[in-house]
């Protein structure tokens, strides 16, 4: 273990870069404040208002499929920069316009930035932090989004009383955020991983130093002896083809657990269950303390009872509440106080295993030379899912009755299913160095 001077050193340049996970958070949820001033404002259909919702993920699903060249290219910290830019040209532009059009790309451009930021921010942390805190400090990043979801449900209840505008108070207030991401990130230095495979090995080390993790020069000066020339990789050969399973499959299961549905759309689900209008933007406050909450505890417990454990625990907890939300929409839903304490429980399980444990392995398993395809691969599979997960979901209980029921009853299913895939085949990688991974995995040089 190194010196604590280079813990606190990694430890703080982590927290920095997961700040892009706060932003993300927060773009994620806010629009739950919004959406239905939103709809009745420009006269939306169901079918427009889900485009509305999802247009922001579309630019997602974009931009974590594109963010990995130029973080290849480029390098971590160059991208990040660009990505602290764009979230607040979004917060800027969907908190003045009065456009129906623009309004949709100043979201597309936000959700540009959180996909971006799902891969990059990841990816550097687990590339600076020394392997015995990689879990709690790329699971910061997961902490900064919950911490984001939670400020914005807070700020949606603080902002609804404030007239026909309040919406734009609600979007505009992540200006703030988003400059003091972009200061602080020019206080911290390049990915020791990425300046040593684009052929600056003196500058990685001394990083290197810094963060106290010599065990890892020793390790990558191993991996990259016996094969000086810098070739790129390509992403889709068999040699991969384990950690791109593994990351696909999560990725889908964890938005098909039904997550983005009732963060986006979290004040409509309450006054479906008989909720007034004040108390359907007070409950997801609620939500928002329970995800917090809940991923805290994931931090504590991610590097000493390793990424499995969580998964298998948060799928029994998710499966009940799901199965028992899905049960509540089926009946008299006048008032039932119930739904609130169901999805309290389903978040609290979801933060403590899916949640906290995503971006953490996704950015673990895939060797230095296609980390960043890898981390692009996953992030995109997770955001196509989040989009089709949002779009559809007014559509489905604008469209029948039992809309709600149908939904919930799904997400409940795919759940039973995530619990087969992570028991039978998924690896556990907590307290390995990535290189250890890559060997356990299979993955030939």
């Amino acid at each position: 273990m190194g010196n604590s001077t280079g813990t606190n050193f990694a430890v703080r340049v982590s927290l920095i870069a997961a700040l892009g996970g706060f932003l993300f958070g927060f773009e994620t949820a806010v629009i739950s404040g919004a959406e239905k001033t939103i709809q009745s404002l420009w006269n939306l259909s169901s079918g427009w208002q889900g485009f509305t919702v999802a247009s922001s993920l579309i630019g997602t699903v974009i931009g974590s499929l594109i963010a990995g060249m130029p973080a290849q290219r480029y390098g971590r910290k160059k991208v990040l920069l660009v990505i602290a830019f764009l979230y607040l040209l979004s917060a800027i532009g969907c908190s003045l316009t009065s456009i129906w059009e623009l309004f949709i790309l100043f979201r597309f451009i936000g959700g540009l930035a959180v996909g971006a930021s799902s891969v990059v921010g990841p990816m550097y942390i687990s590339e600076i932090a020394p392997a015995e805190i990689r879990g709690r400090l790329a699971g910061s990043f997961q902490l900064n989004i919950v911490a984001g979801i939670f400020v914005a449900y807070l700020t949606n209840f603080l902002f609804v009383g404030m007239g026909e505008d309040s919406w734009r108070w609600m979007l505009g207030v992540m200006v703030v955020p988003s400059l003091l991401f972009a200061i602080l990130l020019r206080s911290i230095p390049e990915s020791p991983r990425w300046l040593w495979i684009n052929g600056k090995p003196e500058e990685a080390k001394k990083i290197f130093e810094r963060t106290g993790d010599l065990q890892a020069v020793a390790e990558i000066q191993e991996e990259t002896s016996s094969d000086i020339s810098p070739v790129p990789e390509k992403l889709f050969t068999s040699k991969f083809r384990k950690p791109i399973l593994f990351a696909v499959l999560l990725a889908m299961f964890n938005q098909l657990a039904g997550i983005n549905a009732i963060l986006y759309y979290a004040p409509r689900i309450f006054e479906m269950a008989g909720f007034s209008q004040a108390d359907a933007y007070l409950q997801p406050v609620y939500i928002g303390a329970a995800n917090l909450l809940f991923t805290l505890l994931a931090m504590t417990m991610i590097d000493r009872f390793g990424r499995k454990k969580l998964l298998i625990i948060g799928s029994l907890g998710m499966i009940l509440f799901l199965g028992l939300t899905a049960m509540a929409f089926k009946g008299d839903m006048a008032g039932n106080q119930l739904v609130l304490i169901y999805l309290i429980g389903f978040i609290a399980f979801f933060a403590f295993s899916q949640g906290a444990v995503i971006w953490v392995f996704i950015a673990e398993i895939f060797p230095n030379s296609v980390r960043s395809q890898g981390g692009s691969l996953g992030s995109f599979t997770h955001w196509i899912m989040a989009a089709i997960i949002s779009w559809t979901f007014p559509i489905i209980v604008e469209g029948s009755p039992q809309g709600g029921y149908y939904s919930f009853l799904f997400y409940t299913v795919m759940m039973v299913l995530h619990l087969i895939f992570v028991v039978r085949f998924l690896p556990e990688t907590k307290g390995k160095s990535l290189e250890q991974i890559q060997q356990e995995l299979g993955i030939e040089k």
